[in-house]
């Protein structure tokens, strides 16, 4: 969850005044306040997804008169400058509280009754500078490279003033051999990132973030009917369509190495994907040349693995929003004659205050881990 205080905690659970802004900023800022431009917000949300390549998407509409661009240096021309987007709450002493939501770049920009219509503004979040941004040529990095000099050289191709944080010391070990990339930039970067069991994305500061996922047993909030609750609307649904309960993890590259390997199932009796239950086998393979040791590949696949564990229940949501919630983030989700921990997968975040908070969760079942 992002760092907000308790006071911001409390006061959305009561009657507060919600708070919206925009700016357009230029490229290559971080932190939650960047100099810009202010614009209006007459609706829209920012979506975010932990499960796809871009893990926060905007699409928000603004005041058209005189701002539709007919010129590349113009606020809302899609050539580079990006969208900084946050929502708050203000105190009664006047105090407003932020919670940014990140940077987009702007990619698109609609216009349904021209000249003085409302623009309609859709971008992406700093990922998709990384997808777009294929390789021209091949790149070799030698068995000595460390895994953050490699992460480093790729991205700030793309991005020379990135910013680039690590939860430990793993950017400072070797890689271990001679690692090729190729066309897709971003497929090695993912690569690199899931072989040493971590996530990574670009956060509310703008700032890419490699991190171990977070523990899924301790809830971070609670969307909750009755006195004080935020909880609107639920739904629920099971479905085994896309779900595994175990992951095969190799690592083969182009040298002489024998290729490591681990098997890791869901080893827990009680979990309704058990290894050994009633729901069968179903594996799902993963394969990187930055896998050179049973154990960095045990340590993958338990990731993967952890990431996914429940997801046959999953429930949708609509609540008060709170701006702080992420995708991977542990909620209790308690309603009439159930009380349960889920993990975010997605969430939608209103850039209006008349507009719920929306989510989408799975069930977090005891984690236990086995290999074969």
């Amino acid at each position: 969850m992002r760092p907000v205080s308790n006071q911001f905690l409390r006061a959305v659970r009561g009657s507060h005044r919600a708070v919206c802004e925009a700016r357009v900023v230029a490229p290559g800022q971080t932190g939650v306040q960047p100099s810009g431009t202010v614009i209006g917000i007459e609706g829209g949300d920012v979506q975010v997804d932990g499960g796809q390549q871009v893990r926060s998407t905007l699409e928000m509409a603004t005041e058209g008169k005189g701002m539709w661009p007919t010129r590349a240096g113009d606020l809302l021309a899609p050539y580079g400058n990006e969208v900084f987007v946050r929502r708050g709450v203000r105190y009664g002493n006047g105090v407003t509280e932020w919670v940014s939501l990140g940077y987009f770049r702007i990619d698109t920009d609609e216009q349904d009754q021209a000249p003085d219509g409302p623009i309609r503004v859709s971008g992406q979040d700093r990922m998709s500078g990384i997808v777009d941004g294929r390789l021209a040529r091949p790149r070799a990095f030698t068995a000595s490279t460390t895994y953050g000099a490699v992460m480093s050289a790729l991205v700030r191709e793309i991005y020379p003033w990135a910013t680039i944080e690590w939860d430990d010391a793993t950017s400072g070990q070797p890689i271990g051999r001679q690692i090729i990339a190729e066309e897709d930039r971003y497929a090695v970067l993912d690569e690199l990132v899931t072989s040493v069991g971590k996530i990574w994305w670009w956060d509310h500061r703008g700032i890419l973030v490699v991190r171990t996922p977070p523990s899924p047993t301790s809830p971070v909030w609670e969307v909750n009917h009755g006195r004080d609750g935020v909880l609107l609307q639920v739904g629920r649904r099971l479905t085994r369509q896309g779900v595994y309960n175990g992951v095969v993890a190799t690592g083969e590259g182009a040298d002489t190495t024998s290729p490591a390997r681990a098997v890791v199932v869901d080893a827990n009796p009680l979990s309704p994907t058990y290894w050994h239950g009633s729901f069968g086998k179903v594996p799902r393979y993963f394969s990187s040349p930055f896998i050179t040791s049973p154990d960095q590949a045990r340590s993958a696949a338990a990731s993967l693995l952890a990431r996914q564990l429940g997801l046959p229940y999953a429930v949708d949501f609509a609540a008060v929003p709170n701006a702080a919630l992420e995708p991977y983030d542990p909620i209790r989700v308690t309603y009439p004659g159930r009380s349960e921990v889920h993990v975010l997968d997605r969430l939608t975040v209103p850039l209006v205050v008349e507009t719920p908070l929306s989510g989408s969760t799975r069930e977090q079942t005891t984690v236990l881990l086995g290999g074969l």
